[in-house]
């Protein structure tokens, strides 16, 4: 029996047969397109007693290295084995005459998924292990060596924050937004205070938050990563800081908790978070003004990109128009933190 809610950007009777061939005939399948904001194509399929998740590619004309499911799943099958909390990859199928795409399989984990930074649907009392698992996942991440599992090649090592600063203030430049100068004063500080290169590298998620890991069903702790797309080598406080912006964000921009009473919530401070992370992962160095900011400029250019889209009528989000003003304010929040900084500050002991 066949099952299909009706949206697959593909032939499901083609992903059986080729099932059927991989795995043995089956007298089930499912297939569910998962709603959301996935640039790539997500669905959950069930084959007799197995149920998988399949990611591939858009179909049409795609940039050159966008929408990379190969190194999506190259990541899972490095970090699988070395004990990181991620899906069982099962298979990559990269000719595109099957599906139309390249795509693959992994196995699919139960649990669950907070999109609202306070997790006002979580009792009181686990909010704040909940929190504690989201950095002890980053941590347990960020210990792999990328070279001992596979992935030295994976990305260019050394000079990141220049390199991020240079890609995302090039995005911006080329926008036809209409201007916003606390956009161009964060940039051009961010140039001009950004720290000596320390040398680390780790594997950098891109997209490390609340929303994109599952939680263990009962349990105060992260059952898989999610949605690897934006990965490479890079730095590990980049995903740090990108992790701690909804200390930064109000809730009306998009689900910060910044202003609210954190202890009566039962949500940790961010000196908390990231004490945590950085007990999980010792030799990471402190976290400063400048690493959060850059996260915030580039969560504002990202919004930029979409209030552009939104203008042409080409943005996959229905709500993207609304997202346009966050642009603005993500800048302003970055530079609040520029003026609680002095250039090149001391490093504080650990």
């Amino acid at each position: 029996m066949i099952a299909a809610d009706g949206t697959a950007d593909f032939d499901p009777k083609a992903l059986v047969r080729f099932l059927h061939e991989s795995f043995g005939r089956q007298a089930t399948f499912a297939i569910e397109r998962i709603a959301g904001g996935q640039s790539n194509p997500t669905y959950f399929v069930t084959h007799g007693s197995a149920r998988m998740v399949l990611r591939k590619q858009p179909n049409g004309p795609i940039l050159r290295g966008a929408h990379a499911v190969d190194r999506e799943y190259r990541v899972l099958t490095a970090l699988h084995p070395a004990g990181v909390p991620v899906p069982r990859p099962i298979l990559f199928h990269a000719d595109r005459n099957l599906l139309g795409t390249p795509f693959y399989l992994m196995e699919r984990v139960e649990g669950r998924v907070f999109s609202d930074c306070t997790l006002a649907n979580v009792p009181k009392p686990e909010r704040r292990a909940l929190w504690m698992a989201l950095a002890d996942a980053l941590a347990a991440m960020h210990r792999v060596r990328p070279e001992a599992v596979g992935l030295a090649d994976y990305g260019r090592p050394g000079s990141y924050f220049e390199r991020q600063i240079q890609r995302w203030t090039r995005q911006w430049h080329e926008s036809r937004s209409q201007p916003i100068p606390e956009l161009d004063e964060l940039a051009a500080w961010l140039a001009a205070n950004m720290p000596p290169d320390d040398g680390a590298v780790s594997l950098a998620h891109g997209d490390y938050r609340m929303g994109n890991v599952i939680f263990h069903p009962s349990e105060p702790r992260v059952a898989a990563i999610l949605d690897w797309e934006l990965s490479t080598l890079g730095h590990p406080l980049a995903d740090l800081a990108f992790c701690v912006i909804p200390w930064h964000s109000a809730p009306d921009e998009y689900s910060g908790i910044r202003g609210l009473d954190l202890d009566a919530l039962g949500l940790p401070t961010e000196e908390e978070f990231v004490a945590r992370y950085r007990r999980g992962n010792p030799d990471a160095a402190p976290l400063r003004p400048f690493h959060k900011a850059l996260a915030l400029f580039r969560f504002a250019v990202i919004f930029v990109g979409i209030a552009d889209r939104a203008r042409l009528g080409t943005a996959s989000n229905s709500n993207a128009a609304a997202l346009a003003p966050l642009a603005r304010r993500f800048a302003a929040r970055g530079m609040e933190i520029t003026r609680s900084s002095t250039r090149f500050e001391p490093v504080p002991s650990a």
